[in-house]
C-alpha cells in the first residue's frame, strides 16, 4: 500500500508565497503554467499580429492548444483556441491544489 503521511505534499501543486512568488511543482502544475502562457500568447497574437517570441509561431501555438485541450481546433482561430485553453485550465479536475506558504 502506498499511504502518505498526513503532512506530505501532493505530487503536483502550486505554491503561493507571501512575497508574491509562485512555484509550479510537478507535471500537472507545469501543464497549468504552460496552458496559461500559451493562452496569453494566443490572445496577444490575435490582438496585435505579433509573436511573443520566435518559438511561438501561430502554427506552434495552435498545435500546443490542440495538445493541451485534446480538441481539433481550426488553424487560424486564435481566440477560439485561447478560449478552449481557458476552459480546460479552469476545469476543477485539471487544477492542482494551491498551497499558501506563510
Amino acid at each position: 500500500m502506498n499511504q502518505s503521511a498526513p503532512n506530505t505534499k501532493p505530487a503536483s501543486f502550486i505554491e503561493s508565497r507571501p512575497d508574491g512568488g509562485m512555484s509550479f511543482v510537478g507535471p500537472d502544475a507545469v501543464a497549468i503554467y504552460r496552458a496559461t502562457v500559451i493562452e496569453s500568447a494566443l490572445r496577444f497574437y490575435a490582438r496585435t499580429g505579433m509573436q511573443v517570441n520566435r518559438a511561438y509561431t501561430p502554427t506552434a501555438m495552435i498545435r500546443a492548444a490542440r495538445e493541451i485541450t485534446g480538441r481539433n481546433l481550426k488553424a487560424r482561430d486564435y481566440l477560439g483556441a485561447a478560449e478552449a485553453i481557458h476552459a480546460w485550465r479552469t476545469t476543477p479536475a485539471n487544477v492542482p491544489p494551491i498551497i499558501t506558504k506563510d
